[in-house]
């Protein structure tokens, strides 16, 4: 039998995108899920968010925002906002969480090997445009690596790239959380352009890896109330929309 897995990435707190993601996992017949970090940051359901995936037990990396939260970080919203919600158990399985893996001969991070802040299938252009690596900026990473798939998250973009020497590297999306605004390492906008919960699936064939992008549509009428009572504008409009604000300046 064909092996088949389910690459997430990016939950955010978003328990409803998550469980609408796992509904339609199960759906397909899919046993296998790989989250690929950043689970908890922002202002919508950290506790229930934790609850399920340490239930759950799937195999994990740690993405910057669990780093900065196992580090007691304090001056960045997201995270000023998730930890007072989070126990102390939830922050010490966060911290434990490794920054690469290789599950069965499949390698995960959260961004780059090296480094859990940097873009691999992305760069960010002049006045805060998103472009897509080149195919050169996306070898560069995959240096020393031999697993023939490469999972990898951060951006919250859905993007893969054959290498030339097949291998593939994949960004499945981000399920809870479909944009952002940031100042590193230029200021610039990510927006995914639909308010669906985005995730991957990937088949094992005689030809590689063929990888099938899900985008979910689910009730985030919940999440939109916590975001707004919160203040998060930024997310109320993304949840919403796909898109930021049309007002949002740069930061």
């Amino acid at each position: 039998m064909r092996r088949r897995l389910a690459a997430i990435a990016d939950i955010h707190g978003n328990s409803a995108a998550l469980e609408a993601v796992l509904a339609d996992i199960a759906a397909l017949g899919v046993e296998e899920v790989l989250n690929l970090g950043d689970c908890l940051s922002g202002p919508l359901d950290p506790a229930g968010t934790a609850r399920r995936l340490m239930a759950l037990d799937l195999p994990t990396v740690r993405g910057n925002h669990d780093r900065w939260l196992a580090e007691r970080r304090t001056g960045s919203s997201w995270e000023d906002v998730t930890a007072p919600l989070i126990d102390e158990e939830t922050r010490v399985w966060l911290g434990g969480l490794p920054p690469c893996r290789v599950v069965d001969g499949v390698f995960l991070c959260h961004a780059t090997p090296g480094d859990d802040l940097t873009y691999w299938l992305h760069r960010v252009a002049g006045e805060g445009v998103m472009r897509p690596a080149t195919l050169e900026e996306a070898e560069a990473p995959a240096h020393g690596l031999t697993e023939r798939l490469l999972l990898c998250g951060h951006t919250h973009l859905s993007r893969a790239v054959r290498l030339s020497d097949g291998r593939l590297v994949v960004n499945p999306g981000s399920v809870g959380c479909p944009g952002y605004a940031d100042d590193t390492p230029l200021p610039h906008r990510v927006e995914a352009g639909v308010p669906h919960a985005s995730y991957a699936v990937l088949e094992e064939g005689a030809q590689g890896w063929h990888v099938n992008f899900r985008l979910i549509p689910y009730d985030a009428a919940e999440m939109i109330a916590r975001a707004k009572e919160q203040g998060f504008d930024d997310w109320v409009s993304l949840l919403s929309t796909g898109f930021l604000p049309p007002d949002r300046a740069l930061p």
